[in-house]
């Protein structure tokens, strides 16, 4: 049994038997999150990109908690020069870890620590298998036809996909991406958290739904079970 729960924007806990999860956790200035960095556990901290809405809270969350940060290779690069651990990976390329597995996918976007003006490799999309299960968090990208052949080659119960639209894929474009995965549930993700992201979830679901596929609006804060 895998626990997950929406912070908002990116940001997401996964509570796996004895193993702590997170994503792109973005807390502070995160006008959904229901909770604080100090509040926050974490044994492992899995980065899509570098930017400041993603990378959030990385720094504060693990050094309390010494965990180790799972990202590309050069953001991976700059955590150890930072004194973290960090596992650094490229693209197309996966490593078990005590908690599953982890592969990077590509995404569409791009990934710089903008306070240091630093380029800091390709943005990534992450795919976790844990047990049985496998969720997809496309991170930010636009829609790519090969969303198309991760679905042939996972079975995905859980994807999370952007629809904010001006940085990411919209509606229709996640829409399109849910039809290329195949998925058995689809969870959207970075939107309503600045005004230029704004969307309304409940169109994307109605749109979900019209082609036959389950989707979930996750409450901030609260978890989902799968």
């Amino acid at each position: 049994m895998i626990k997950i729960t929406y912070h908002g924007h990116s940001a997401f806990e996964i509570i796996a038997g004895d193993h702590s999860i997170l994503i792109d956790p973005f807390f502070t200035n995160n006008k959904n999150a229901k909770v604080k960095p100090a509040d926050i556990k974490a044994d492992f901290i899995i980065l899509s990109h570098a930017h400041g809405d993603h990378i959030g809270d990385t720094f504060e969350i693990a050094k309390k908690n010494e965990a180790t940060i799972i990202a590309v290779h050069e953001l991976s690069e700059y955590m150890i020069s930072k004194g973290f651990k960090s596992h650094g990976m490229g693209i197309g390329g996966q490593k078990e870890f005590p908690f599953g597995r982890v592969k990077f996918t590509i995404a569409h976007h791009s990934s710089s620590l903008e306070s240091e003006k630093l380029y800091m490799g390709e943005p990534a999309g992450i795919i976790l298998c844990i047990g049985d299960k496998t969720i997809y968090h496309a991170g930010d990208t636009g829609l790519f036809l090969d969303m198309k052949l991760i679905g042939e080659m996972f079975n995905i119960d859980l994807a999370l996909l952007p629809i904010g639209d001006n940085y990411t894929m919209g509606i229709d474009d996640a829409v399109k991406a849910v039809e290329f995965l195949n998925c058995k549930t689809v969870s959207p993700i970075h939107y309503g958290t600045f005004d230029v992201i704004n969307t309304n979830p409940e169109e994307f679901k109605r749109k979900v739904e019209s082609i036959g596929k389950k989707c979930v609006i996750m409450p901030y804060g609260e978890a989902l079970t799968i």
